[in-house]
């Protein structure tokens, strides 16, 4: 029997059977989800468009084409689709992020027109926790930051960016594209630190994508002068209570398969590994 398939870009009509595709795996999905839930799938509102693969009339794969390359649900079949929709277009993102079976795929189908990357994340694995710790009390020290304290976190929200992605987010555009974000989440009550008594930021974390089935969290740090003095853990555990409390009943991340550290800290808060991330950075 003949197999009719196809790739296209969605429209604000397909939203329904985009949703019903992302609702397949809603933790590894939290970051797409979260995005189409507020926006929809204009191109405009969305920051980029949604590619729908279809077999048979039926939706059953997506790839995000916007800041990020990030293949959803992605079948064998629906990865070579999107990188040949890819490879047409050309590249526009700065990070290519997925699950790591079809990032991989789509990578090898990319990299000799794409390539090189800046760098290569093969492993990142995927946590995530339903339940706070039993044996980790929260930091009481660590809560949200205020509005009128965005000069305060931000430059631990640069370090932090810096470090991890190896590139500063204020080159480019001078950074206003990453200081609105760091703004949005701070005014939507997702931005938590702890403080030292000069007012200078030790712990920090975020919540960035958010639904009602999960939340992810992002830009975990401590400053370097205080790491190795147990901050981390009960940092966690004090954004696992505002996750569970006001935003999702599960809490996800993807960590660096290298950072054993933080991996340690956030199986002590009772993390454990779901799946596995790929990163491919420009």
């Amino acid at each position: 029997m003949l197999t009719q398939t196809t790739t296209r870009v969605l429209e604000p009509s397909d939203l329904d059977a985009a949703l019903a595709v992302l609702g397949r795996e809603p933790v590894a999905n939290a970051f797409v989800t979260a995005r189409v839930q507020i926006a929809g799938l204009d191109p405009w509102r969305l920051g980029g468009e949604m590619w729908g693969w279809y077999a048979d009339g039926v939706l059953q794969s997506l790839c995000y084409a916007g800041a990020n390359l990030v293949p959803v649900c992605a079948t064998p079949a629906a990865v070579r689709g999107f990188a040949e929709r890819a490879r047409r277009t050309g590249r526009r993102c700065s990070s290519i992020v997925g699950p790591a079976g079809p990032t991989a795929q789509l990578w090898r189908l990319l990299e000799p027109s794409w390539g090189p990357a800046r760098e290569v994340r093969a492993h990142q694995p995927l946590m995530a926790t339903d339940r706070m710790p039993a044996a980790v009390p929260p930091d009481p020290y660590v809560r949200r930051i205020r509005k009128d304290e965005l000069d305060t976190i931000m430059p631990a929200c640069v370090a932090m960016f810096t470090e991890e992605v190896g590139v500063s987010p204020l080159s480019g555009d001078g950074g206003l594209l990453y200081q609105a974000r760091v703004a949005e989440l701070v005014g939507a009550g997702r931005s938590f630190a702890r403080l030292d008594q000069d007012g200078k930021v030790v712990f920090k974390a975020e919540i960035g994508a958010a639904t009602p089935q999960a939340c992810q969290i992002q830009g975990v740090w401590v400053a370097p002068e205080y790491r190795g003095r147990g901050l981390a853990a009960p940092g966690m555990a004090a954004v696992l209570r505002h996750a569970f409390a006001d935003i999702a009943p599960v809490a996800s991340l993807y960590v660096n398969d290298f950072n054993h550290a933080a991996r340690a800290a956030y199986r002590r808060v009772g993390f454990q590994e779901v799946g596995a991330f790929m990163s491919v950075l420009f």
